[in-house]
């Protein structure tokens, strides 16, 4: 009896094991027929065991403990499926479409993604962890993405397209993803009348080449523009993109010609604009532009999820020494320099570059060293204007494993544009005594610290691809007939940058520090 119990078990088992990977991992045609013709073999020849060796009574026994069997099978199934409903934001939160005329795209930035054909739940999405997407469900400017954009539907009852791209339409986000996923609604993609656009201060800076090349190598959506540095054809370009330097190109201009204004430093770096008139669109890193050039971009892989819930390692481990910074200008408006030394008081700080006394070559090496031996990085920009915010941030800080210690944007300009818990700000500490007493803890406490390494692993560093969103802007049939009365009204007006240094009042005195850095004069 005992040795027909294992026979049986050990058949049920294999029929078992046989039938779940069908139905998982091999979906295909031929293979679900081999499958099941394996599972009917295997029938017969338990059938056959079980009518040659045992009783009626033993075989009721059996098939009781076989219902209990599959009983707890369907129940252990059940709850497995719910746990990774209710862990999953995607499905217990999902939003209910609003009808056209009620379209708010301020509080669901992402909605174009909804454009695409809804894709049906299946076994193998269920059990997918929380935070992981399929590239097929990724937008195509992600590395691995596949989503390409169609054709955005218009609101029959006004007749205006559904995605904001412009900056009146949605005026809290930079619309930079929305951009990448519109093709206005009239596009009629190869039969579409070519866009012209002058690069007027040369090609030089942008790493890009006379034609159409640069829109169709980095694939864009809407393609049909090309690219002259001519000034010859000026006046018959579609739009002139001005580069950090303005100089009129002497033609008056047409109604429809686009002229673009291009600057990615701040207001204190950049010249002044002494024509009134001539800008239609910006093309700045600030969310206001019309078109938003920032330095990066951080995109999440899916909005409701910022955080992971356990990280894969510990990135204090072995780290010896607290805080670096890599400095060249030692003349810095916002006072950044007399920041770090009253900061380094209070805690060690090791300043690399002239305005120090490390030194180190700019290449990987200096950031293998970052990543291996420091905690804290200052990324300390030049000026504290809005929305002001560097490579210094995103590539010195957030692309190493280092805490980046923030000045230069406001609080909320990072909250915006940066990972969720990826940074500390100067402004939320009265003082650079209170920071270091805060940076002090965290070195102290491996666990605290790296809760600002959460966010790793929920998104990546995205190509904004400018030339792909200009293009479409071009072509866009409903873009606002806009210019810029003052140009600098804008760009550098009343409450732009903000150099106060309300901290200054709590340095206690101008002596050199016991870890002197020099203050000679940078570029």
């Amino acid at each position: 009896m005992i040795k027909i119990t294992i026979i049986v078990i050990l058949r049920l088992c294999g029929t078992l094991r046989r039938l779940v990977c069908g139905l998982l991992g091999r979906d295909e045609k031929n293979e679900r027929k081999r499958t099941i013709r394996r599972i009917f073999r295997e029938k017969r020849r338990l059938f056959k065991i079980i009518k040659e060796n045992m009783t009626g009574r033993q075989i009721r026994r059996l098939l009781y403990g076989l219902l209990i069997l599959a009983l707890f099978v369907i129940v252990l199934h059940s709850g497995r499926t719910a746990y990774w409903l209710a862990k999953d934001e995607r499905y217990l939160r999902r939003p209910c479409l609003p009808t056209e005329d009620q379209l708010d795209y301020n509080e669901q930035q992402n909605l174009q993604y909804l454009e695409s054909p809804i894709q049906s739940l299946t076994y193998s999405s269920l059990m997918m962890e929380p935070n992981e997407i399929s590239k097929s469900q990724l937008p195509w400017y992600f590395k691995d993405g596949l989503l390409r954009p169609s054709k955005t539907k218009k609101n029959t009852k006004i007749g205006q397209k559904i995605t904001q791209v412009w900056p009146k339409e949605q005026k809290t986000g930079d619309r930079i993803e929305n951009q990448l996923m519109f093709i206005p609604p009239n596009y009629q993609y190869d039969d579409e009348p070519m866009k012209t656009i002058l690069l007027y201060n040369g090609l030089s800076n942008w790493m890009v080449d006379d034609g159409q090349n640069v829109f169709i190598s980095k694939q864009c959506p809407v393609n049909r523009c090309k690219i002259t540095s001519k000034k010859s054809e000026a006046s018959n370009v579609d739009a002139i993109l001005f580069r950090d330097h303005f100089s009129h190109p002497g033609h008056r201009k047409t109604g429809n010609q686009v002229w673009i204004l291009y600057f990615l430093e701040s207001p204190y770096h950049t010249e002044l604009i002494t024509y009134n008139d001539v800008f239609n669109w910006t093309a700045t890193y600030r969310h206001d532009s019309d078109i938003v050039t920032p330095y990066e971009r951080w995109a999440y892989y899916d909005p409701l999820v910022t955080q992971v819930e356990r990280l894969e390692r510990n990135y204090a481990f072995n780290k010896t020494k607290q805080v670096a910074w890599f400095v060249s200008n030692c003349g810095a408006k916002n006072g950044r320099l007399q920041y770090a030394r009253e900061l380094a008081k209070y805690i060690s700080v090791d300043v690399y570059g002239v305005c120090g006394q490390f030194k180190c070559p700019r290449s990987d090496k200096c950031f293998q060293m970052l990543e291996r031996d420091y905690k804290f990085y200052l990324a300390f920009e030049n000026s504290n204007c809005f929305d002001y915010v560097t490579e210094k941030f995103f590539v010195n800080g957030l692309q190493h494993d280092v805490l980046p210690i923030v000045m230069g944007g406001r609080r909320e300009d990072y909250e915006r544009i940066a990972p969720k818990r990826s940074y500390v700000h100067v402004d939320d500490y009265e003082s650079p005594k209170l920071l270091a007493e805060y940076l002090r803890q965290l070195d102290a406490d491996d666990e605290l610290y790296n809760e600002y390494f959460r966010w790793k692993g929920t998104g990546e560093f995205i190509d904004t691809k400018f030339f792909c969103r200009l293009c479409a802007m071009l072509h866009d049939d409903g873009a606002p007939n806009k210019h810029y009365r003052n140009i600098n009204d804008w760009w550098r007006g009343p409450g732009v940058c903000n150099n106060a240094m309300p901290w200054r009042r709590f340095i206690e005195s101008s002596v050199e520090v016991s870890q002197p850095f020099a203050a000679n004069s940078g570029e």
